[in-house]
Parts: C-alpha cells; sequence; structure tokens
C-alpha cells in the first residue's frame, strides 16, 4: 500500500445511517423555512420603507406645487 492509497482511505466518507440522512434533510428543511421567513421580513421592512418615502417625496411636491 502506497502513499496514495493511504490518501485515498483517509478521505472516504463514512456511511450516513438514513437517520442521520433524514436528519440532515429536515434540518435544511429548517434552515431553508427559517431564510424564507427572514427574506420575507426584509422584503415587507423595504416596502414599507418605499412606501413611507414616496408618501413624503409626493408631499413635499404638492407643497411645493401649492
Amino acid at each position: 500500500m502506497g502513499y496514495l492509497d493511504m490518501e485515498y482511505e483517509n478521505r472516504m466518507k463514512p456511511a450516513v445511517s438514513k437517520t442521520e440522512r433524514e436528519k440532515r434533510l429536515e434540518q435544511r428543511r429548517i434552515d431553508a423555512h427559517e431564510a424564507m421567513e427572514e427574506h420575507r421580513r426584509a422584503e415587507a421592512a423595504f416596502r414599507a420603507n418605499y412606501e413611507r418615502l414616496k408618501a413624503e417625496r409626493v408631499a413635499r411636491e404638492a407643497q411645493r406645487h401649492s
């Protein structure tokens, strides 16, 4: 057994049990759900700020033209 053979053996991934795969899959689902919720909150905050700034701009323009 040469150097390369040992290196290959050390890099082989251990077998993952069905339970562990299911656990990882569930964690990925949870992480994805949390990421989507965070994105929705950020989008809602952006939209609210955008609408507020737009209303302020419209009010300034209306006041300027009066």
